[in-house]
Protein backbone atom coordinates (compact mmCIF):
# COMPACT_ATOMS: atom_id res chain seq x y z
CA UNK A 1 0.00 0.00 0.00
CA UNK A 2 1.31 3.44 -0.97
CA UNK A 3 0.83 6.55 1.13
CA UNK A 4 -2.26 8.51 0.12
CA UNK A 5 -1.70 12.27 0.50
CA UNK A 6 -4.96 13.27 -1.18
CA UNK A 7 -7.45 12.16 1.46
CA UNK A 8 -7.72 15.57 3.11
CA UNK A 9 -7.99 13.87 6.48
CA UNK A 10 -8.61 15.67 9.76
CA UNK A 11 -6.70 14.76 12.92
CA UNK A 12 -7.64 15.94 16.40
CA UNK A 13 -4.80 15.80 18.93
CA UNK A 14 -5.86 16.01 22.58
CA UNK A 15 -2.88 17.23 24.56
CA UNK A 16 -2.16 16.75 28.23
CA UNK A 17 -0.25 20.06 28.03
CA UNK A 18 0.47 22.56 25.27
CA UNK A 19 3.67 21.60 23.40
CA UNK A 20 6.86 23.19 24.73
CA UNK A 21 9.63 21.83 22.49
CA UNK A 22 12.28 23.97 24.20
CA UNK A 23 11.28 22.74 27.66
CA UNK A 24 11.02 18.97 27.27
CA UNK A 25 11.66 16.06 24.94
CA UNK A 26 7.95 15.23 25.15
CA UNK A 27 7.12 18.68 23.77
CA UNK A 28 9.61 18.29 20.95
CA UNK A 29 8.29 14.83 20.10
CA UNK A 30 4.70 16.08 20.01
CA UNK A 31 5.63 18.94 17.68
CA UNK A 32 7.34 16.51 15.31
CA UNK A 33 4.13 14.46 15.20
CA UNK A 34 2.02 17.53 14.46
CA UNK A 35 4.38 18.54 11.65
CA UNK A 36 4.22 15.02 10.23
CA UNK A 37 0.44 15.20 10.09
CA UNK A 38 0.58 18.62 8.43
CA UNK A 39 3.00 17.24 5.84
CA UNK A 40 0.21 14.88 4.69
CA UNK A 41 -1.96 17.92 3.81
CA UNK A 42 -4.21 17.05 6.74
CA UNK A 43 -6.17 19.49 8.84
CA UNK A 44 -4.55 19.35 12.27
CA UNK A 45 -6.30 20.57 15.42
CA UNK A 46 -4.56 20.59 18.80
CA UNK A 47 -6.91 20.75 21.76
CA UNK A 48 -6.04 20.77 25.45
CA UNK A 49 -7.71 21.41 28.80
CA UNK A 50 -4.39 22.72 30.18
CA UNK A 51 -3.58 26.33 30.85
CA UNK A 52 -1.59 28.05 28.13
CA UNK A 53 2.02 29.00 28.95
CA UNK A 54 4.50 31.60 27.77
CA UNK A 55 6.83 28.84 26.57
CA UNK A 56 4.33 26.94 24.40
CA UNK A 57 5.11 26.71 20.70
CA UNK A 58 3.31 28.97 18.23
CA UNK A 59 0.97 26.46 16.63
CA UNK A 60 -0.59 29.09 14.39
CA UNK A 61 2.80 29.57 12.75
CA UNK A 62 2.65 25.88 11.82
CA UNK A 63 -0.91 26.34 10.47
CA UNK A 64 -2.25 24.18 13.29
CA UNK A 65 -5.52 25.19 14.92
CA UNK A 66 -5.55 25.51 18.73
CA UNK A 67 -8.68 24.82 20.77
CA UNK A 68 -9.18 25.00 24.53
CA UNK A 69 -11.44 22.25 25.82
CA UNK A 70 -12.92 21.54 29.23
CA UNK A 71 -12.77 18.46 31.38
CA UNK A 72 -16.09 16.90 32.39
CA UNK A 73 -18.09 19.03 29.99
CA UNK A 74 -20.35 17.87 27.17
CA UNK A 75 -19.31 20.85 25.03
CA UNK A 76 -16.45 18.64 23.86
CA UNK A 77 -18.92 16.06 22.53
CA UNK A 78 -20.62 18.66 20.35
CA UNK A 79 -17.27 19.98 19.14
CA UNK A 80 -15.91 16.51 18.26
CA UNK A 81 -19.11 15.51 16.47
CA UNK A 82 -19.03 18.67 14.37
CA UNK A 83 -15.31 18.31 13.57
CA UNK A 84 -15.81 14.60 12.79
CA UNK A 85 -12.07 13.81 12.65
CA UNK A 86 -10.65 10.84 10.82
CA UNK A 87 -8.04 10.35 13.55
CA UNK A 88 -7.91 11.29 17.22
CA UNK A 89 -4.57 11.15 19.00
CA UNK A 90 -4.49 11.17 22.81
CA UNK A 91 -1.38 12.61 24.43
CA UNK A 92 -0.74 10.16 27.28
CA UNK A 93 -3.18 7.77 28.87
CA UNK A 94 -4.82 10.38 31.11
CA UNK A 95 -6.29 12.13 28.07
CA UNK A 96 -7.60 8.83 26.72
CA UNK A 97 -9.30 8.21 30.07
CA UNK A 98 -10.90 11.65 30.06
CA UNK A 99 -11.90 11.92 26.42
CA UNK A 100 -11.74 8.42 24.88
CA UNK A 101 -15.34 7.54 25.77
CA UNK A 102 -16.52 10.90 24.46
CA UNK A 103 -14.76 10.28 21.14
CA UNK A 104 -16.33 6.81 21.03
CA UNK A 105 -19.78 8.41 21.28
CA UNK A 106 -19.28 11.57 19.20
CA UNK A 107 -17.23 10.16 16.30
CA UNK A 108 -17.12 6.35 16.56
CA UNK A 109 -15.42 5.88 13.18
CA UNK A 110 -12.43 7.99 14.13
CA UNK A 111 -9.27 5.92 14.50
CA UNK A 112 -8.11 6.34 18.09
CA UNK A 113 -4.35 6.59 18.63
CA UNK A 114 -2.58 6.79 21.97
CA UNK A 115 0.82 8.48 22.20
CA UNK A 116 2.24 7.10 25.45
CA UNK A 117 5.40 9.31 25.38
CA UNK A 118 6.89 6.80 27.81
CA UNK A 119 5.42 4.08 30.04
CA UNK A 120 4.56 5.90 33.23
CA UNK A 121 3.92 2.62 35.04
CA UNK A 122 7.55 1.64 34.38
CA UNK A 123 8.82 4.99 35.63
CA UNK A 124 6.63 4.69 38.74
CA UNK A 125 7.80 1.13 39.45
CA UNK A 126 11.45 2.11 39.24
CA UNK A 127 10.91 5.19 41.37
CA UNK A 128 9.21 3.15 44.08
CA UNK A 129 12.02 0.60 44.10
CA UNK A 130 14.66 3.34 44.24
CA UNK A 131 13.01 4.95 47.25
CA UNK A 132 13.15 1.58 48.99
CA UNK A 133 16.75 1.01 47.80
CA UNK A 134 16.09 -2.24 45.96
CA UNK A 135 15.63 -3.58 42.43
CA UNK A 136 12.17 -3.19 40.98
CA UNK A 137 10.03 -6.31 40.60
CA UNK A 138 7.05 -7.46 38.58
CA UNK A 139 4.88 -6.58 41.57
CA UNK A 140 6.13 -2.99 41.35
CA UNK A 141 5.45 -2.96 37.61
CA UNK A 142 1.86 -4.16 37.99
CA UNK A 143 0.92 -1.02 39.90
CA UNK A 144 -2.28 1.04 39.82
CA UNK A 145 -0.90 3.31 37.09
CA UNK A 146 -0.20 0.20 34.98
CA UNK A 147 -3.83 -0.90 35.31
CA UNK A 148 -4.94 2.46 33.92
CA UNK A 149 -2.20 2.83 31.32
CA UNK A 150 -2.45 -0.68 29.88
CA UNK A 151 -6.25 -0.37 29.79
CA UNK A 152 -5.89 2.82 27.73
CA UNK A 153 -3.55 0.99 25.35
CA UNK A 154 -6.11 -1.80 24.91
CA UNK A 155 -8.95 0.67 24.29
CA UNK A 156 -6.99 2.44 21.55
CA UNK A 157 -6.76 1.27 17.95
CA UNK A 158 -3.02 1.88 17.98
CA UNK A 159 -0.49 2.97 20.63
CA UNK A 160 2.75 4.76 19.80
CA UNK A 161 5.66 3.43 21.86
CA UNK A 162 8.86 5.46 21.93
CA UNK A 163 11.23 2.67 22.99
CA UNK A 164 11.71 -0.81 21.57
CA UNK A 165 12.49 -1.90 25.14
CA UNK A 166 8.97 -0.86 26.11
CA UNK A 167 7.50 -2.67 23.09
CA UNK A 168 9.02 -5.89 24.41
CA UNK A 169 7.87 -5.13 27.95
CA UNK A 170 4.28 -4.63 26.79
CA UNK A 171 4.35 -7.84 24.77
CA UNK A 172 6.06 -10.05 27.33
CA UNK A 173 4.90 -8.70 30.70
CA UNK A 174 1.47 -7.30 29.86
CA UNK A 175 0.66 -9.61 26.92
CA UNK A 176 -0.38 -6.78 24.61
CA UNK A 177 -0.79 -7.91 21.00
CA UNK A 178 1.89 -6.36 18.79
CA UNK A 179 -0.66 -5.45 16.10
CA UNK A 180 -1.91 -2.68 18.42
CA UNK A 181 1.58 -1.24 19.06
CA UNK A 182 3.82 0.91 16.88
CA UNK A 183 7.46 1.79 17.54
CA UNK A 184 7.99 5.53 17.11
CA UNK A 185 11.18 7.04 18.59
CA UNK A 186 12.25 10.66 18.16
CA UNK A 187 12.05 11.74 14.53
CA UNK A 188 15.06 13.77 13.43
CA UNK A 189 15.63 15.64 10.19
CA UNK A 190 18.69 13.75 9.00
CA UNK A 191 19.80 16.58 6.71
CA UNK A 192 19.85 18.94 9.68
CA UNK A 193 21.56 16.34 11.86
CA UNK A 194 24.39 16.01 9.34
CA UNK A 195 24.78 19.79 9.17
CA UNK A 196 24.83 20.10 12.95
CA UNK A 197 27.40 17.35 13.32
CA UNK A 198 29.68 19.09 10.81
CA UNK A 199 29.23 22.39 12.65
CA UNK A 200 29.67 21.19 16.20
CA UNK A 201 32.37 18.60 15.60
CA UNK A 202 34.62 21.49 14.61
CA UNK A 203 34.82 22.11 18.36
CA UNK A 204 37.67 19.82 19.31
CA UNK A 205 38.32 17.95 22.53
CA UNK A 206 40.70 20.68 23.73
CA UNK A 207 38.32 23.51 22.80
CA UNK A 208 35.54 22.06 24.93
CA UNK A 209 35.49 22.53 28.69
CA UNK A 210 33.61 21.31 31.72
CA UNK A 211 30.68 18.93 32.21
CA UNK A 212 27.04 19.63 31.45
CA UNK A 213 23.66 18.15 32.28
CA UNK A 214 20.30 19.38 31.07
CA UNK A 215 16.65 18.55 31.63
CA UNK A 216 13.27 19.88 32.73
CA UNK A 217 13.42 20.29 36.52
CA UNK A 218 9.72 19.39 36.79
CA UNK A 219 10.45 15.89 35.50
CA UNK A 220 11.10 13.72 38.58
CA UNK A 221 13.93 11.59 37.10
CA UNK A 222 15.79 14.77 36.11
CA UNK A 223 15.47 16.30 39.57
CA UNK A 224 16.65 13.05 41.13
CA UNK A 225 19.69 13.04 38.84
CA UNK A 226 20.61 16.56 40.04
CA UNK A 227 20.44 15.37 43.65
CA UNK A 228 22.46 12.29 42.73
CA UNK A 229 25.09 14.49 41.06
CA UNK A 230 25.66 16.11 44.43
CA UNK A 231 27.03 12.75 45.56
CA UNK A 232 28.96 12.09 42.34
CA UNK A 233 30.44 15.54 41.77
CA UNK A 234 32.83 15.64 44.77
CA UNK A 235 34.43 12.41 43.51
CA UNK A 236 34.95 13.96 40.06
CA UNK A 237 36.12 17.27 41.50
CA UNK A 238 38.81 15.53 43.58
CA UNK A 239 40.52 14.42 40.36
CA UNK A 240 39.59 17.43 38.22
CA UNK A 241 39.76 20.44 40.59
CA UNK A 242 39.41 22.98 37.74
CA UNK A 243 36.36 21.34 36.13
CA UNK A 244 32.85 22.70 36.50
CA UNK A 245 29.43 21.09 36.22
CA UNK A 246 26.89 23.28 34.41
CA UNK A 247 23.30 22.27 35.18
CA UNK A 248 20.68 23.56 32.76
CA UNK A 249 16.95 22.96 32.60
CA UNK A 250 13.55 24.54 32.26
CA UNK A 251 11.47 25.58 35.26
CA UNK A 252 14.24 25.57 37.92
CA UNK A 253 12.61 25.70 41.38
CA UNK A 254 14.08 27.53 44.35
CA UNK A 255 15.25 24.24 45.86
CA UNK A 256 17.40 23.79 42.74
CA UNK A 257 18.86 27.29 42.57
CA UNK A 258 19.82 26.98 46.24
CA UNK A 259 22.21 24.17 45.25
CA UNK A 260 24.31 26.59 43.19
CA UNK A 261 27.88 26.44 44.57
CA UNK A 262 30.49 28.35 42.54
CA UNK A 263 33.22 27.45 45.02
CA UNK A 264 32.82 23.75 44.19
CA UNK A 265 32.03 24.28 40.50
CA UNK A 266 28.45 22.98 40.94
CA UNK A 267 26.59 25.60 38.91
CA UNK A 268 22.79 25.77 38.49
CA UNK A 269 22.34 27.65 35.22
CA UNK A 270 18.58 27.23 34.71
CA UNK A 271 17.06 27.87 31.30
CA UNK A 272 19.38 27.37 28.32
CA UNK A 273 19.16 29.99 25.59
CA UNK A 274 20.29 27.40 23.04
CA UNK A 275 20.53 23.82 24.29
CA UNK A 276 22.73 22.73 21.38
CA UNK A 277 25.30 25.47 21.99
CA UNK A 278 25.37 24.68 25.71
CA UNK A 279 25.97 20.98 25.03
CA UNK A 280 28.48 21.61 22.24
CA UNK A 281 30.76 23.73 24.40
CA UNK A 282 30.96 21.07 27.11
CA UNK A 283 33.36 18.18 26.84
CA UNK A 284 31.12 15.55 28.46
CA UNK A 285 27.38 15.31 29.13
CA UNK A 286 26.38 13.63 32.41
CA UNK A 287 23.01 11.92 32.85
CA UNK A 288 23.02 9.74 35.99
CA UNK A 289 19.37 8.67 35.70
CA UNK A 290 18.37 6.20 38.42
CA UNK A 291 14.78 5.74 37.29
CA UNK A 292 12.58 6.69 34.36
CA UNK A 293 11.26 5.29 31.10
CA UNK A 294 11.16 6.07 27.39
CA UNK A 295 14.20 7.54 25.66
CA UNK A 296 16.10 10.61 26.71
CA UNK A 297 16.00 13.86 24.77
CA UNK A 298 19.06 15.25 26.52
CA UNK A 299 21.17 12.36 25.25
CA UNK A 300 19.86 12.72 21.69
CA UNK A 301 20.66 16.45 21.85
CA UNK A 302 24.14 15.70 23.17
CA UNK A 303 24.75 13.34 20.25
CA UNK A 304 23.63 15.99 17.75
CA UNK A 305 26.32 18.30 19.10
CA UNK A 306 29.03 15.64 18.98
CA UNK A 307 29.23 15.48 22.77
CA UNK A 308 29.92 12.04 24.30
CA UNK A 309 28.02 11.20 27.47
CA UNK A 310 28.18 9.20 30.65
CA UNK A 311 24.84 7.75 31.69
CA UNK A 312 23.32 4.73 33.36
CA UNK A 313 21.87 1.62 31.77
CA UNK A 314 18.41 3.07 32.42
CA UNK A 315 19.55 6.28 30.71
CA UNK A 316 20.61 4.53 27.49
CA UNK A 317 17.77 1.99 27.52
CA UNK A 318 16.03 1.61 24.18
CA UNK A 319 18.21 4.22 22.49
CA UNK A 320 21.05 2.49 20.67
CA UNK A 321 19.77 -0.90 19.49
CA UNK A 322 22.74 -2.87 18.14
CA UNK A 323 24.84 0.29 17.76
CA UNK A 324 27.59 1.02 20.26
CA UNK A 325 26.80 3.69 22.85
CA UNK A 326 28.62 7.00 22.14
CA UNK A 327 29.93 7.33 25.66
CA UNK A 328 30.31 5.28 28.85
CA UNK A 329 27.81 3.53 31.12
CA UNK A 330 27.95 3.21 34.90
CA UNK A 331 25.38 2.40 37.57
CA UNK A 332 27.14 3.13 40.87
CA UNK A 333 28.35 6.42 42.32
CA UNK A 334 32.03 5.48 42.23
CA UNK A 335 31.89 3.90 38.77
CA UNK A 336 30.01 6.86 37.36
CA UNK A 337 32.58 9.33 38.68
CA UNK A 338 35.42 7.16 37.39
CA UNK A 339 33.85 6.95 33.93
CA UNK A 340 33.27 10.71 33.83
CA UNK A 341 36.90 11.46 34.71
CA UNK A 342 38.21 8.89 32.23
CA UNK A 343 36.13 10.27 29.34
CA UNK A 344 37.05 13.84 30.27
CA UNK A 345 40.81 13.23 30.39
CA UNK A 346 41.36 10.65 27.64
CA UNK A 347 41.24 12.37 24.24
CA UNK A 348 41.60 9.14 22.25
CA UNK A 349 38.71 7.53 24.15
CA UNK A 350 36.61 10.67 23.75
CA UNK A 351 37.19 10.76 19.99
CA UNK A 352 36.42 7.07 19.58
CA UNK A 353 33.10 7.49 21.41
CA UNK A 354 32.23 10.56 19.35
CA UNK A 355 32.62 8.50 16.16
CA UNK A 356 29.72 6.26 17.23
CA UNK A 357 27.25 9.16 17.16
CA UNK A 358 26.70 9.53 13.43
CA UNK A 359 25.73 5.93 12.52
CA UNK A 360 23.42 5.69 15.55
CA UNK A 361 21.50 8.88 14.75
CA UNK A 362 21.27 8.31 11.02
CA UNK A 363 20.06 4.72 11.29
CA UNK A 364 17.68 4.86 14.26
CA UNK A 365 16.11 8.33 14.23
CA UNK A 366 15.39 9.17 10.60
CA UNK A 367 12.24 11.31 10.45
CA UNK A 368 11.38 10.29 6.90
CA UNK A 369 11.59 6.56 7.55
CA UNK A 370 9.62 6.60 10.80
CA UNK A 371 7.10 9.12 9.50
CA UNK A 372 6.25 7.11 6.40
CA UNK A 373 5.88 3.92 8.43
CA UNK A 374 3.49 5.60 10.88
CA UNK A 375 1.28 7.21 8.23
CA UNK A 376 1.10 3.94 6.30
CA UNK A 377 0.20 2.03 9.47
CA UNK A 378 -2.63 4.34 10.52
CA UNK A 379 -4.03 4.50 6.98
CA UNK A 380 -4.11 0.71 6.87
CA UNK A 381 -5.96 0.58 10.17
CA UNK A 382 -8.37 3.29 9.02
CA UNK A 383 -9.17 1.35 5.86
CA UNK A 384 -9.89 -1.84 7.84
CA UNK A 385 -11.14 -0.33 11.09
CA UNK A 386 -14.06 -2.64 11.79
CA UNK A 387 -11.96 -5.78 11.20
CA UNK A 388 -9.12 -4.32 13.26
CA UNK A 389 -11.44 -3.69 16.19
CA UNK A 390 -12.98 -7.16 15.95
CA UNK A 391 -9.51 -8.52 16.71
CA UNK A 392 -9.38 -6.48 19.93
CA UNK A 393 -12.03 -8.00 22.19
CA UNK A 394 -10.14 -6.88 25.30
CA UNK A 395 -10.34 -3.30 24.09
CA UNK A 396 -14.05 -3.61 23.33
CA UNK A 397 -14.66 -5.05 26.78
CA UNK A 398 -12.72 -2.27 28.48
CA UNK A 399 -14.50 0.36 26.40
CA UNK A 400 -17.83 -1.10 27.50
CA UNK A 401 -16.94 -0.90 31.17
CA UNK A 402 -15.30 2.53 30.84
CA UNK A 403 -18.53 3.85 29.32
CA UNK A 404 -20.37 2.59 32.39
CA UNK A 405 -17.98 4.09 34.95
CA UNK A 406 -15.90 7.02 33.72
CA UNK A 407 -18.79 8.29 31.62
CA UNK A 408 -21.22 8.53 34.49
CA UNK A 409 -18.65 9.87 36.91
CA UNK A 410 -17.88 12.62 34.42
CA UNK A 411 -21.56 13.37 33.90
CA UNK A 412 -22.04 13.57 37.68
CA UNK A 413 -19.16 16.07 37.96
CA UNK A 414 -20.60 18.08 35.07
CA UNK A 415 -24.03 18.21 36.71
CA UNK A 416 -22.47 19.14 40.06
CA UNK A 417 -20.51 21.97 38.43
CA UNK A 418 -23.72 23.43 37.04
CA UNK A 419 -25.33 23.73 40.49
Amino acid sequence: MQLDHSLGATVLVIGYVWPEPKSSAAGSHMLSLLKLFKAQNWQVVFASPAQTTEHMTDLAAEKIESVSIQLNDSSFDDYAAKLNPDYVLFDRFMMEEQFGWRVEHACPQATRILDTEDLQCLRQARHQALKQERSFTQKDLFNDIAKREIAAIHRSDLSLIISDYEIELLKNQFKVDEQFLHFLPFMLDIKQVKQQLVKYQQLSFTQRQHFVTIGNFRHAPNWDSVLYLQEIWPLIRQQLPEAELHIYGSYPPKKATQLNNPKNGFLIKGWAGNAFDVLANARVCLAPLRFGAGIKGKLIDAMQTGTPSVTTNIGQEGMAGHFEWPGLLADTTENFAEAAVMLYKNEALWQSKQQHIRPLLLNRYDKQTHGEKLILRIQQIKNNLDKHRLQNFTGAMLNHHLLKSTQYMSKWIEAKNKL
